[in-house]
């Protein structure tokens, strides 16, 4: 078979030689292209005749899938595959693997970051302490004994549910579906509303598809107190980040500490919450670590190993 990584993956080209050797060792043909693309037709022109395409977060869409002959695996290098054209690659008997569970710790950490900044406005004391006149100093709060409610509760939700539990932290969640490890935890499932009227801090980790797109809806966010802060980590169209910055700006939320929007950094102009209050924003890296990089690329590779030995391992449901 043949086997083509179409974009690079942030770690040596030493390590992408180390990884692809069992593929070569079980006879199989690699082939690295290590400067990323979004033309459709060059993407297309990569993946003709290869049986594992391998990508990370690069788009790949319908165009390139349609037209896939001998594809049997589209590998993906990220957790979240909605930048794939799943619904073509499902009527054409592709299968699609994802390399979950690579940035748990990384993401988990960007949410605390925030949340640590939004208390303690540190990006804000940074810049008052190098510009005269100084302004003061800034008062904040603290995380212990604040309640933070997890929606879902899968493993980057867990991990960051573990983190604010190691500053104190009381721990309410949401999930379809109810993990004991969750609840060995201490944390305590309630539904979708209590956990918004309840919270202090609210940390979305839901994947983003059909169900989820705007489920932070525009009536679910005005159910969160005046004093808690929003963190979002997870896909920007899961919230209404326009009535977010609304809330902001009209005092009817304390902060939001943003990582993920309704499209790919660099953002508009006029985006609402560029403008908004309290905001702590960073351009889409909380799965971006060095430690993280390592992790992915070590399991797409090992994803595509036992694909090629006919044990398919992290495929999802299409």
């Amino acid at each position: 078979m043949k086997v083509a990584l179409l974009e690079p993956l942030r770690v040596s080209k030493e390590m992408i030689e180390k990884l692809a050797q069992p593929i070569k060792e079980l006879g199989h043909e690699f082939i690295y292209y290590d400067k990323k693309t979004t033309d459709p037709d060059v993407l297309l022109e990569r993946s003709r005749d290869v049986d594992v395409v391998m990508i990370a977060n690069n788009p790949y869409p319908k165009k390139v899938v349609d037209q896939l002959d001998q594809t049997k695996l589209i590998n993906v290098a990220f957790t979240g595959v909605d930048h794939v054209a799943r619904d073509a690659a499902k009527e054409k008997g592709i299968k699609i693997a994802n390399a979950s569970g690579y940035s748990d710790q990384s993401v988990a950490e960007l949410v605390i970051g925030l949340t640590l900044d939004l208390y303690r406005s540190l990006s804000q004391g940074n810049q008052d302490i190098r510009t005269p006149p100084f302004k003061g100093m800034i008062q904040g709060n603290e995380i212990r004994g604040k309640t933070v409610g997890i929606i879902g509760t899968g493993k980057i939700g867990l991990k960051t549910a573990e983190l604010f539990k190691a500053f104190g932290a009381k721990l309410v969640g949401y999930s379809r579906t109810e993990k004991e490890e969750a609840k060995k935890m201490g944390l305590k499932y309630l539904t979708l509303d209590d956990l918004l009227s309840e919270s202090d801090i609210v940390s979305v980790h839901l994947p983003m598809n059909n169900e989820t797109e705007n489920f932070l809806s525009e009536e679910k966010l005005n159910s969160m107190k005046s004093s808690a802060i929003l963190i979002n980590c997870a896909r920007g169209p899961i919230v209404d980040n326009k009535h977010v910055a609304n809330l902001l700006n009209n005092d009817r939320l304390a902060g939001a500490g943003i990582d993920v929007f309704d499209m790919e950094p660099p953002l508009p102009e006029d985006y609402p919450l560029l403008h908004a209050k309290n905001t702590v924003l960073t351009p889409h890296v909380a799965y971006l670590t060095d430690e993280a990089m390592v992790k992915r690329a070590e399991i797409a590779f090992s994803n595509t190993v036992q694909f090629l030995k006919g044990n398919p391992k992290n495929t999802i449901k299409l």
